[in-house]
């Protein structure tokens, strides 16, 4: 390489370092997710959507598998079981979070606020694990809660609108998943993690012929997005893993990533017509908001081996 190849080459790292590159890649991959979410919940159920689209995640499974670095040991295979139930956690809130979206609930809306799940993981952390709220965090606590005013301040005489109501769900499941595997990393090597992850979105698909009525014989347009949403999902999983792996900090990748909403909210308005009022503005503002803060941890005191 010339050295004017050479000198572009490293202001472009400069510029654009490849962990960046890839947190952008995770943004547009998970954003894509949420768009193509909304179509599907008005062709089929919520746990037809789930079922059919981890069929788009098992190339992205294979490949992890194989490349995954395995190792021996009891605190191995807790870390392989944390990782896999955050994953059956994660699909029992995605298939809440499609419900939303077939309760009514716009996709430029759903998403930012369902983004807001780090609040019920900041919660158990404290109660749980004696962690300590930050003031960001705090902050972040309450624009959340000011988000959802503001999603349900029309709803009438209701406490909570109905796809607001069901929202609250995988704010929930996601929660607790998130705090699993804030655990895993340091137990398995973040490959076999993120394998297990998806692999555990798998028994729901399994399961779920056994209780609600499939329909097969669905249009090939179906059948891409729904592969197309598994496979969006999954992407966005193994991006964020290089995004670490290529010196990403934790601290500012996963914020980042978070931000999915940025990308939903305006393909949303663009592709599927959707219409924000001012309030509903309001609280995406607040949700986007909220949940970057609450992602900022302090320093952790827990790394301090006791003698």
């Amino acid at each position: 390489m010339s050295d004017s190849g050479h000198t572009l080459a490293t202001d472009l790292r400069r510029l654009a370092p490849p962990w960046l590159v890839f947190t952008f890649l995770t943004l547009l991959l998970w954003g894509g997710w949420g768009l193509v979410s909304k179509p599907l919940s008005t062709a089929l159920s919520p746990w037809q959507i789930q079922a059919f689209s981890s069929l788009g995640m098992l190339p992205v499974i294979a490949v992890l598998s194989r490349g995954a670095k395995h190792v021996a040991g009891t605190s191995s295979r807790r870390g392989f079981w944390l990782a896999f139930a955050a994953g059956f956690l994660s699909s029992l809130g995605n298939v809440a979070y499609y419900q939303a979206l077939a309760a009514g609930g716009k996709a430029a809306a759903v998403t930012p606020l369902t983004a807001l799940y780090p609040l019920v993981t900041i919660g158990l952390a404290v109660v749980l694990l004696r962690e300590r709220l930050n003031l960001v965090q705090g902050t972040g606590a309450a624009l959340s809660l000011a988000a959802m005013y503001c999603f349900n301040v029309d709803s009438g005489s209701a406490w909570l609108t109905p796809w607001l109501a069901v929202a609250l769900i995988p704010i929930a499941l996601w929660g607790v998943g998130a705090l699993l595997q804030k655990h895993v990393t340091n137990e398995i090597s973040v490959e076999r993690a993120t394998a297990a992850f998806l692999a555990g979105e798998l028994p729901v698909a399994l399961v779920t012929p056994g209780f609600v009525q499939m329909s097969w014989k669905l249009p090939g347009a179906t059948w891409g997005l729904l592969l197309l949403l598994g496979l969006l999902f999954a992407l966005g999983n193994l991006t964020l893993i290089y995004a670490y792996g290529k010196g990403g900090k934790a601290a500012i990748v996963t914020p980042l990533a978070s931000l999915y909403s940025l990308v939903t909210i305006p393909l949303a308005v663009l592709l599927l017509g959707e219409r924000i009022s001012a309030r509903e503005g309001l609280g995406v503002v607040f949700a986007l908001v909220a949940a970057l803060a609450m992602a900022l941890e302090s320093p952790a005191t827990s790394a301090t081996v006791k003698p």
